[in-house]
């Protein structure tokens, strides 16, 4: 069984339907009862308790980066010039706003941040870290990472 930070317990049940819905966030609740054995009534109010406990945070679509017309994809790592609370509240607020960046860590290590960020093209990387990144107050270093193949990609968590 999987606790959340509300101590509530992930049984096999849910864990099955959690799996399915990863798989496919637009299964009707009749094929979603189906998949799990369970009646149509009680598959809906799990789903619907998942959904208030917070495992289920929220349903979208994955759209291709490629075909919307995103050719590169980056890792850019970020090094602060100090901690201080200011520059790094600063530093998450601008990012939050930036559409570019997909996901944003605080890490341990060489570097502070790391962000996976999608772009057009090479000139609109120049532009990303020329006028978006580098005039960041506290910014220090900047190390990208440009990716050839993507080898995985997936949301789906292992639910064991």
């Amino acid at each position: 069984m999987i606790k959340n930070s509300q101590n509530t317990m992930l049984d096999d049940v849910d864990k099955a339907a959690l799996r399915a819905l990863q798989d496919d966030g637009r299964l009707t609740n009749v094929d979603l009862a189906r998949r799990i054995n369970l009646s149509t009534p009680a598959t809906h109010a799990r789903v619907r308790r998942l959904e208030k406990d917070g495992y289920i945070r929220k349903y979208a679509a994955v759209v291709d980066r490629e075909k919307a017309g995103y050719d590169l994809l980056c890792f850019i790592h970020i090094s602060m010039q100090m901690h201080q609370l200011e520059q790094v509240e600063n530093f998450r607020r601008l990012v939050q706003d930036m559409p570019e960046v997909l996901e944003c860590h605080h890490i341990t290590g060489e570097y502070d941040y790391l962000l996976k960020v999608v772009l057009r093209n090479r000139k609109d990387l120049e532009r990303f870290v020329v006028d978006r990144l580098t005039p960041i107050p506290g910014v220090a270093r900047i190390h990208t990472s440009l990716v050839f193949t993507e080898v995985k990609s997936t949301t789906a968590l292992p639910l064991e």
